[in-house]
């Protein structure tokens, strides 16, 4: 009886893996995505920055501007992809069992942890460029 069941549901488990799979690859392409482009925008303004430095900002203030600026692009694709994300419910409400389709803390959830792990990977650059000397800043190119 026990093979018979999980013979029935191979189909259903086998969806939920490669759209676990899917999933998982998703949020490291986004984490990377988010993380290279704010690296760049802040290698590309490596001399601003160092400017800013020397003329006597505070680190932390520094920090906050290229995070700030790093987190309004993240809330516009959070925004985009919980608009998408509740119209494709549509397309995998069959997958799923147990769970409504707009089910609401499964969206709190997501958003929550894509938001944390960009905060982080907009955090990193940003202490990274508080922390480079303005001498040698200046004279990137």
């Amino acid at each position: 009886m026990e093979q018979a069941l999980s013979e029935s549901i191979a189909p259903r488990r086998f969806n939920l893996l490669l759209l676990g799979t899917f999933a998982l690859v998703a949020l490291v392409l986004a984490v990377l995505g988010v993380y290279g482009v704010v690296a760049y925008a802040v290698a590309e303004r490596t001399q601003e920055i160092g400017i800013r430095l020397a003329l006597g900002a505070e680190r932390a203030r520094v920090v906050r501007m290229i995070v700030s600026q790093g987190m309004m692009s993240v809330f516009t694709g959070i925004a985009g992809g919980l608009v998408a994300a509740y119209a494709a419910t549509r397309m995998i409400a069959s997958l799923l069992y147990g769970v409504e389709s707009h089910d609401v803390p499964t969206f709190v959830t997501a958003t929550l942890m894509l938001g944390v792990v960009a905060f982080i990977a907009c955090a990193a650059p940003a202490l990274r460029a508080a922390l480079v000397d303005p001498a040698v800043a200046l004279r990137a190119e």
